[in-house]
């Protein structure tokens, strides 16, 4: 699929506003290889990284970013599948950190509504099980749209992880079934098993702000950290570095959802639902692999 040429098919802003996107998305289609970011494009373009903001979401339907990222994966996979480049190669090719970056960006993910998070879980089914971690017993929880949780048992304290998720969405039905939650155990923790071809699905069951939050924690690349008021930032709610590490506190999908690469003031490691030790576990385990 040919992302460009389907949004300039799609697009058709008036004046001035025609002429930033046509600008855009030339810009990055061109130049994708050296990842601009927000600032670097508005800076080239002479406006202001808010209003660049604005203006492309308003007439793409998504921000500069994502389609930075859409472009770059478009890349990818016909290195991957057509060309046949190794994984590593077609990394550095893309403008990507390595592999473990590119194994982000391959997560895919979709968010419940505000009805559905507001039911409490109300008319889905998930189906759960535990399963042997490089971080402990780990709690894999799913739905027939994708990953929806995954949470660390201590001192084979499964029954207190289990009302720990569940209370979360009280009004789900829940499924013990091993054989349905393996094969994202082993997709999630086998390294050699992070197939680019083949996206992780996740979904998303939190408030807005939540979800918000937890797309920017997506966006850390692996072997690297941010402070909260970081994701607050990006969130646009500079003033709320509290209110986000309480959204990254109630993260259900730890390690895919990198909360562990969220840091507080000055980079100290903050408390972590899962455990501190668990936590610099995941960091070290990923400065292994970046």
């Amino acid at each position: 699929m040919n992302i460009a040429a389907t949004l300039k098919s799609d697009i058709t802003p008036e004046g001035s506003d025609y002429e930033t996107v046509r600008k855009v998305i030339e810009m990055i289609t061109e130049d994708y290889r050296h990842q601009p970011s927000l600032d670097d494009v508005a800076m080239r373009l002479g406006q202001s990284p808010t209003q660049l903001q604005k203006t492309f979401t308003r007439w793409a339907g998504l921000s500069p970013k994502a389609f930075l990222q859409a472009v770059t994966l478009d890349h990818a996979k016909r290195l991957l599948r057509q060309e046949s480049m190794p994984l590593l190669e077609t990394s550095f090719e893309v403008g990507l950190s390595g592999p473990g970056r590119l194994h982000d960006l391959f997560v895919t993910h979709e968010a419940m509504s505000p009805g559905e998070w507001k039911a409490r879980g109300a008319g889905l089914t998930i189906r759960y099980g535990y399963h042997v971690s490089p971080f402990g017993l780990a709690l894999v929880m799913a739905t027939d749209r994708g990953l929806a949780g995954l949470a660390f048992a201590d001192d084979s304290d499964e029954e207190a992880c289990l009302a720990d998720m569940t209370c979360r969405w009280p009004n789900a039905v829940y499924v013990h079934d091993q054989e349905a939650t393996a094969a994202y155990a082993l997709r999630i923790f086998d390294s050699a098993r992070w197939n680019p071809q083949q996206p992780l699905r996740i979904v998303l069951i939190g408030s807005d702000f939540q979800i918000r939050v937890w797309e920017a924690l997506l966006r850390i690349p692996m072997g690297r950290a941010v402070t909260y008021s970081d994701i607050a930032g990006q969130v646009g709610q500079p003033t709320a570095s509290r209110a986000v590490g309480a959204a990254v506190g109630r993260n259900p999908l730890s390690f895919v959802v990198p909360c562990h690469r969220a840091l507080g003031k000055g980079g100290a490691l903050t408390g972590y639902h899962w455990g501190l030790t668990r936590k610099r576990a995941m960091l070290g385990w990923e400065a292994g692999r970046a």
